[in-house]
């Protein structure tokens, strides 16, 4: 019966390890209004995301007037994501209102992500379901 116990533990402490670890986001994703595809890769050691085609053709709500005129595709709208227990945070650009978010992605299957915006350290998120076009 002990080795049963001590069995069944070690099983248990063996599949902790590969819970915690998210999986890898990857890829390239179309937002949930459909309007957007963002290429997800590694950048160094976190990944970060950039627009690979947008039905909108500028930055024009950038903060920085300066950007307001910049082309949309390029522009890196997720950076410094890290992995954080069975997904990542990191920095979030919404180019919809030009405002930087503190941001939270967990892969949610294999086709499809969930991206939370955050402001006043997390209190308050909006998300959005992404799907993998490839």
């Amino acid at each position: 019966m002990r080795k049963a116990i001590l069995a069944a533990f070690g099983l248990i402490m063996l599949a902790l390890p590969a819970q915690a670890q998210s999986a890898d986001p990857s890829g390239t994703w179309v937002t949930q209004s459909g309007d957007t595809r963002v290429r997800i890769a590694k950048c160094g050691a976190e990944y970060c995301g950039t627009i690979a085609s947008s039905t909108y053709q500028k930055d024009t709500n950038n903060a920085d007037p300066k950007l307001r005129d910049r082309a949309i595709v390029g522009v890196r709208m997720i950076w410094d994501l890290k992995q954080d227990g069975d997904g990542f945070t990191g920095q979030l650009y919404n180019p919809q209102d030009g405002k930087t978010y503190t941001g939270k992605l967990k892969v949610t299957g294999p086709k499809t992500l969930q991206l939370s915006g955050c402001v006043f350290g997390g209190l308050i998120c909006r998300s959005q379901t992404w799907a993998k076009v490839n």
